[in-house]
């Protein structure tokens, strides 16, 4: 793996589901960041008075998958026009968010970002700080739970429906 990109767009869980199926994908961790509080836990991230947003730290092969792309899918697999929710998930830390490394992403993300109704920040990637172990893997521990079934196998259907070349499985 070869390149870094953090987002968030919505809950961690979503995401880190449906990036782990993209094909040059290595590793896809739930954490935190865009916030004021060094070492945040989830219980001080869901107040919302940290100011971090539950992202994902995505490790990817760019001879494989291009940032490009990636953002296609993300743009895909979550709504980026609802300022600081997806769907029943509401506060700023589930706000549509890309965290670029250099001038060269910022560019490539900027593009994605052009049309009005877009409300998705695009900031300097700050410290990533990893969710507690419980987040990780989520939905393929727990695809029966409700919010499970109800927000992520959803996502999930439509990633297969719209995006199948990039899928792995």
């Amino acid at each position: 793996m070869n390149k870094t990109l953090v987002l968030g767009g919505g809950c961690f869980w979503c995401l880190e589901a449906a990036f782990k199926m993209i094909k040059g994908v290595g590793s896809v961790v739930p954490g935190y960041a865009g916030g004021t509080k060094d070492k945040p836990t989830y219980a001080e991230v869901c107040t919302g008075v940290t100011g971090h947003a539950e992202v994902v730290k995505i490790e990817y092969d760019s001879k494989i998958i291009s940032l490009d792309n990636l953002l296609k899918i993300f743009f895909t697999i979550h709504d980026p026009t609802t300022l600081n929710r997806q769907g029943n998930d509401v506060g700023t830390q589930y706000r549509s968010v890309l965290f670029y490394e250099n001038d060269g992403e910022k560019k490539i993300m900027e593009k994605f970002l052009a049309h009005p109704e877009i409300v998705t920040q695009l900031k300097p990637r700050e410290t990533f700080y990893e969710a507690e172990d419980y987040h990780h893997d989520y939905f393929a521990k727990n695809p029966a739970k409700a919010y499970c079934q109800a927000v992520i196998s959803p996502k999930i259907a439509k990633l297969r429906q719209e995006l199948d070349p990039f899928l792995t499985t």
